[in-house]
């Protein structure tokens, strides 16, 4: 290329750049521009400072979002701007940013962008999805730039990207606020499932549950089990630093079995309404390959208590598989993996402790207290009848006649009798009464019902 032709060149370019800055200065908000206003709050030209990333789990935007607000609060002048330039700014770092506003005039300063990001089960928080907060850190001038994950514009994760004049602020500034979203996390002390739910509150793959309201009087058991069951989960924890100081370890595993409809899960919600403040995430069915995850959590929030429900479907008798379960394989590795000095509590329930996986049913360390819940005796029976018929009007001589019929039954087979009697009775136009417990129980006793009543656990 000859010398005029290099020149043609140059000046096209910059005939270009012109248009281009003239119009994204006409397309945009007209406020500021983003570089000078940088280059004021740091005392530096931002575009020749480094910037330093953390990136943070999409799910703990939320807990991000507390940790920079509590850190900017506590600093000498602060704001928060937002940045203008339309969608492009998703795609590009801060670096970009800074490098693109310098040399086109782009990126003036905006309205900051928002999220509504669930807290709990019935509270959000208005989290800034992207946008600068300008602060002093310990004496220093910082400008982060949050932005909130979004798999449109190839970010996984949640980030923070800092800039700062002053060497080493940045990575202190990292350890406070990871320190802090740690301690005000929104996930402490709460009940948590994941997998995500497309009908329950949540944020990420993290769906928020409320705490289930079951008293001692909902649960009928025989005596001293629930004891038993809550001394191991909860007595643990509550005495967590004379058992440090002793040697003795915290994590523990418990194993609840039995037939279906016997009152495992009813038991565990017994144990969610009586630990407020240990955090609790649920696995079941699928979600049980997020154990890692689960045990990673929990032991960030500990006291905590991790639930595999039902997990002989993935942890039966090696023996009787025709391969190995990768799945099988994590669950023990996790279990073993977690120290011994965290407060964290693996409960897992099954229907077939014939075919549970030795080495996760006897290993101790693994599970240290295994119980079975089992069907109900005549008494329990009686006491179920009374339970569930509290509100409705039989007498006391017709319940114990059905828990003296009802031999092999389980809770759930006695909470369905007691809807099917009032379902009977609304059939025919009057108020339930004996005859209609009577007219339940010898529907589902039948054999027509059989399926049903393997349904609902019953060996009767």
């Amino acid at each position: 290329m000859d010398e005029r032709a290099s020149d043609f060149v140059t000046a096209f370019k910059v005939f270009l750049e012109e248009v281009v800055s003239q119009h994204q200065a006409r397309q945009d908000d007209h406020g500021p521009a983003l570089l000078p206003v940088l280059s004021e709050h740091l005392g530096a030209d931002p575009r020749r400072l480094p910037v330093v990333t953390e990136d943070v789990p999409p799910h703990q935007l939320a807990d991000l979002d507390i940790a920079l607000d509590e850190v900017q609060r506590r600093g000498e002048a602060h704001e928060i701007i937002g940045v203008g330039g339309g969608e492009q700014r998703r795609h590009q770092s801060l670096s970009e940013i800074l490098h693109n506003a310098g040399r086109y005039g782009q990126y003036p300063v905006a309205a900051v962008d928002y999220a509504s990001i669930a807290t709990g089960p019935e509270t959000s928080r208005q989290a800034v999805s992207f946008g600068l907060r300008l602060f002093v850190y310990d004496g220093a001038p910082v400008a982060v730039l949050q932005r909130s994950a979004d798999l449109r514009f190839g970010q996984p994760t949640a980030r923070m990207e800092i800039v700062t004049p002053v060497d080493g602020a940045a990575a202190e500034l990292i350890e406070t606020v990871r320190a802090l979203m740690l301690e005000r996390s929104v996930l402490r002390g709460q009940v948590l499932s994941l997998g995500g739910s497309a009908y329950e509150r949540g944020v990420g793959q993290i769906t928020f549950h409320r705490r289930p309201a079951v008293g001692r009087g909902d649960i009928i058991l025989p005596v001293g089990l629930l004891e038993r069951v809550h001394r191991h989960v909860a007595g643990i924890a509550a005495h967590r630093d004379r058992l440090r100081s002793a040697g003795q370890h915290l994590k523990r595993g418990l194993l609840l079995y039995g037939p279906p409809g016997t009152g495992k899960t009813h038991t565990v919600r017994y144990l969610l309404s009586n630990l407020p403040d240990v955090t609790v995430v649920l696995l079941a069915g699928p979600a049980i390959a997020y154990v890692a995850e689960a045990a990673k959590m929990a032991r960030a929030l500990q006291p905590a208590l991790v639930v595999l429900e039902d997990c002989d479907l993935v942890a039966e008798n090696r023996d009787l598989q025709h391969g190995p379960q990768p799945l099988l394989f994590e669950v023990l590795e996790t279990l073993d993996g977690l120290g011994d000095d965290a407060d964290v509590a693996f409960l897992l329930t099954t229907n077939r402790i014939g075919v549970l996986e030795p080495a996760l049913a006897q290993r101790p360390g693994r599970v240290d207290l295994a119980v079975e819940i089992p069907l109900p005796d005549e008494e329990a029976r009686r006491r179920l009848m009374r339970l569930y018929a509290r509100d409705l009007p039989f007498t006391p001589a017709a319940l114990d006649r059905a828990a003296e019929r009802a031999v092999g039954v389980t809770a759930s087979f006695v909470k369905e009798l007691l809807r099917r009697s009032v379902l009977i009775a609304a059939e025919s136009g009057h108020d339930p009464g004996d005859d209609d417990l009577a007219a339940a129980l010898d529907e589902m006793l039948s054999q027509a019902e059989a399926v049903t009543r393997a349904l609902l656990g019953t060996t009767a």
